[in-house]
């Protein structure tokens, strides 16, 4: 399986193939520009800075279903992560990542690395997977920085 078998809009509308990360690692993360963990846009951006030369790339999902922290439009959106924190990787339109309604990349995503006790569902905004070039994921919670993953980070790049 795959979780990169399609395609998705990116917040400009454009469709994006996800194909095009097949091989790479991947930093897949749950956003929202009114939370208390917005600020980590900062470190996910100084991770891609640091390594999408080396294979890294950081794929950002807006979602609007944890306290609504994430009611604006798409454009709304992108304005927000330019201008306060200069996000130069892709962030895609707005997602649900439960229920339903959620997207396919999170429904792979939560079925390749259940949360804690087995737990499908995902916690909270900034909720992140690191997916090595072979598929496999790993989630950390919305409290792990972003610079706490460079070691993990490099040892998927090695691999």
């Amino acid at each position: 399986m795959s979780i990169f078998n399609r395609k998705m809009p990116l917040l400009s509308g454009e469709e994006q193939d996800l194909s095009e990360y097949e091989g790479k690692v991947a930093l897949i993360v749950n956003t929202a520009s009114k939370c208390g963990f917005t600020n980590q846009y900062e470190g996910l951006e100084s991770l891609y800075k640091d390594y999408k030369d080396q294979g890294l790339v950081v794929l950002g999902f807006p979602c609007n279903q944890f306290g609504e922290q994430e009611k604006g439009a798409d454009s709304e959106i992108a304005s927000f992560c330019q201008k306060n924190y200069g996000v130069s990787f892709p962030v895609f339109s707005k997602i649900d990542v439960n229920g339903d309604n959620a997207a396919p990349i999170y429904q792979d995503l939560k079925a390749l690395a259940p949360g804690l006790l087995g737990s499908k569902k995902i916690k909270w905004n900034f909720t992140k997977f690191l997916v090595n070039k072979q598929g496999k994921a790993v989630r950390y919670a919305s409290t792990t920085k972003p610079e706490a993953l460079k070691a993990d980070i490099e040892k998927a790049l090695k691999g």
